[in-house]
C-alpha cells in the first residue's frame, strides 16, 4: 500500500438533532466541535439532521401514501 494517500480515519459521534441519538462510529469526517462520550474522551462531534432513530421507515411510522385513487381508476376504466 502506498503511504500517505487515505484519508484519515478516525472515532466521531454523529448526533441526531431532531431525536437526540447519538453513536460513535469511525469515519474520514473532521469537525471542529467535539464532545464527552460516555467512556469519558473527546471526540469530535457531527450533527446529522435524520438518523435510523428518526427516519420514519426504521422507526415504523412509516405511511403509504394514497396515490390519488389511481389504481380504482385504472379498473374502471378498463374493467369493461
Amino acid at each position: 500500500m502506498k503511504a500517505n494517500i487515505h484519508p484519515d480515519y478516525h472515532e466521531v459521534v454523529f448526533q441526531d438533532l431532531s431525536s437526540d441519538f447519538s453513536f460513535l462510529t469511525r469515519s474520514t469526517v473532521k469537525s471542529k466541535e467535539t464532545i464527552k462520550w460516555e467512556d469519558g474522551k473527546e471526540y469530535p462531534l457531527i450533527k446529522v439532521e435524520i438518523s435510523s432513530a428518526s427516519h420514519p421507515f426504521y422507526t415504523g411510522k412509516h405511511k403509504l401514501m394514497d396515490t390519488g385513487g389511481r389504481v380504482d381508476r385504472f379498473k374502471r376504466r378498463y374493467n369493461k
